[in-house]
Parts: C-alpha cells; sequence; structure tokens
C-alpha cells in the first residue's frame, strides 16, 4: 500500500536502488526537465530583469511603455566629408577668436 500521498515523490531513497541503470537515467532526466521548467517558471512570474538576457557594453535602451508601439529603429545619416571639414574649420575660428581675445575657454 503506498503511504506517500501527500508528496507526488516517493518518500524514501530505498525506491532508488531497486531501479533499473535505464530507470535511473529516464528519473535523472525528468529532473532535470523540471528544474528547467521550474526556472522558466520563476523567470516568468519574476521581473522582467531576471527574464532579460545579458546586454552588451552602452546606455541600456528604454523599456516600452505597457500597449505603447515600437518604432523601428531609424538608420543613422552619415556626415559627408565636406560638412565635417566646414564643421572643424568653424570650430577653429572660435577657437582663434577666443585665444586672440586672450580667454581660456569659450
Amino acid at each position: 500500500m503506498n503511504n506517500w500521498v501527500a508528496s507526488p515523490y516517493p518518500p524514501a531513497m530505498n525506491d532508488l536502488q531497486s531501479l533499473s541503470s535505464a530507470q535511473l537515467h529516464r528519473a535523472a532526466d525528468l529532473k532535470e526537465q523540471i528544474e528547467k521548467l521550474e526556472n522558466e517558471l520563476a523567470s516568468l512570474l519574476s521581473d522582467n530583469s531576471a527574464a532579460t538576457p545579458k546586454r552588451g557594453p552602452g546606455r541600456p535602451r528604454k523599456l516600452p511603455l505597457f500597449g505603447a508601439v515600437e518604432v523601428p529603429d531609424r538608420k543613422r545619416r552619415k556626415m559627408s566629408a565636406t560638412a565635417r571639414d566646414k564643421i572643424a574649420a568653424a570650430a577653429k575660428a572660435r577657437w582663434a577668436k577666443t585665444k586672440k581675445a586672450g580667454k581660456t575657454s569659450l
């Protein structure tokens, strides 16, 4: 007669000695699957920080608001070489003007 009604698992380790090696391997596989599912369930029930994958370096993205529509990332525009040269020339002119006036900062 089974006296382990309250738990789905057998009460004693003595039962493991009566199992064959194939049954022990199957039991070990089932235990791994149970642990994996329990971890997955825990991550679903906990906050999102545990479920998010590891991120790379840099500033983290903002989490979307509930019900918000996600906008696809835009491609960054590339500045032409002539535009960069114009900006550099303007910066050099500003610094030349500042140094001429005798200031150490803009």
